[in-house]
């Protein structure tokens, strides 16, 4: 169990620039430099092997394979040139290789003869001050891993889903790290996995403000409408987050389940822990789903109803207006006998009898609770 409470600690990935100081890369691709590489190492027993300069990809499948252990390369949005070379070394499928250079693709798990080709959707939480209809909620990346016998490549596609921190707490584990590539794509999926969980539990956060906005009684200053846009918002960005989710489910599974000569026995035991809080992070994202749904058609009946008030409203004020109406319909009429019309009192009888009858439907009206 030490393995995994290790890896629980990892910190959350940062966004940095591109450097080359004696091997170490950090994390996000500068779009200056003309290599997609940004990180690309050898370890051996669990530690990583030091050199002078940095290692081209070349020279460290050289090392690695003449002095045991494995490579670890990692990619930022390579294009198909800078990909081809590394592709080749290792032997990689070339439809795997489209996909990886390609991106926009769903989390899958995929057996070749020499490797295992694992896509993940990272997903990361956009802060926001205020939720609303055009607020974005996630934003999602992928990684791609090649993992062989020798060899572990990630491409990373999106601004988010930094490996660097990883990298480094692998490093610091070198009992861990020893079990070799399957140790690093278990790593990369719980890592994964736990952003999952912190991105879900935000995300609840927000359909809890929203829903006690929608319930929330005699709310004023918000205009009619608004919360369908936020709920709609949030309903598009669950769904984003379900299409990263749900997929991974059935990958992790096999991966904790079936037998598999490029993982470690060691290692897939912990596969089923990762398969486990995905599961829950899937049950919590269909639950959002449904929530979201209630909420919508509660908002929409509350909508409902308010039009319905206005409605009576109207009717209740043209039906009192339809009385000095039709008096006054009746009196302009250009007859010359007509009741009262010479009378000397006959106007403040006919005003007063207007007002008596208004104010009897408006009292009746509002009895009835239409005013």
């Amino acid at each position: 169990m030490s393995m995994i409470r290790d890896l629980r600690a990892v910190v959350r990935p940062s966004r940095v620039s591109l450097r080359k100081d004696g091997g170490t890369y950090d994390a996000t691709r500068n779009p200056a430099t003309a290599t997609a590489v940004v990180d690309c190492a050898v370890y051996r027993d669990g530690r990583r092997v030091e050199t002078e300069t940095a290692l081209t990809p070349h020279e460290a499948v050289r090392l690695a394979r003449r002095d045991g252990g494995f490579v670890w390369i990692g990619l930022h949005e390579p294009t198909e040139a800078e990909f081809s070379g590394i592709a080749g070394e290792f032997g990689l499928h070339p439809l795997a290789v489209e996909d990886a250079v390609q991106a926009h693709q769903r989390p899958k798990l995929e057996r070749y003869d020499d490797s295992l080709f694992t896509v993940f959707k990272t997903i990361h939480y956009v802060e926001h001050d205020q939720l609303d209809a055009n607020s974005e909620v996630v934003e999602s990346g992928e990684v791609m891993c090649f993992t062989g016998r020798d060899f572990f490549i990630t491409v990373r596609h999106g601004g988010q889903g930094s490996l660097r921190a990883l990298r480094h707490r692998l490093q610091d584990d070198p009992e861990l790290l020893a079990k070799g590539p399957s140790a690093v794509l278990h790593a990369i999926a719980d890592h994964v996995v736990d952003g999952y969980i912190a991105v879900a539990d935000a995300v609840q956060d927000d359909i809890d403000e929203v829903e006690t906005e929608v319930f929330s009684p005699g709310r004023k200053g918000s205009p009619r409408g608004s919360d369908a846009g936020r709920i709609y918002q949030l309903k598009r960005e669950v769904l984003e987050f379900k299409r990263a989710v749900s997929p991974l489910l059935r990958p992790m599974q096999l991966l904790s389940e079936r037998p598999m000569r490029l993982i470690d026995p060691d290692i897939q035991k912990y596969f089923r822990d990762v398969a486990d809080h995905l599961a829950r992070v899937q049950e919590q994202v269909l639950g959002f789903d449904e929530l979201l749904n209630s909420i919508l058609q509660a908002n929409l009946a509350q909508a409902s109803v308010a039009q319905n008030e206005d409605m009576r409203k109207i009717t209740s004020w043209a039906a009192i207006i339809a009385v000095p109406t039709m008096v006054c319909g009746v009196y302009g009429m250009n007859f010359d006998h007509m009741p009262e019309l010479h009378w000397r009192y006959g106007y403040p009888v006919i005003l007063g009898f207007t007002v008596v009858v208004c104010l009897g439907i408006h009292r009746t009206l509002k009895r009835n609770g239409w005013l």
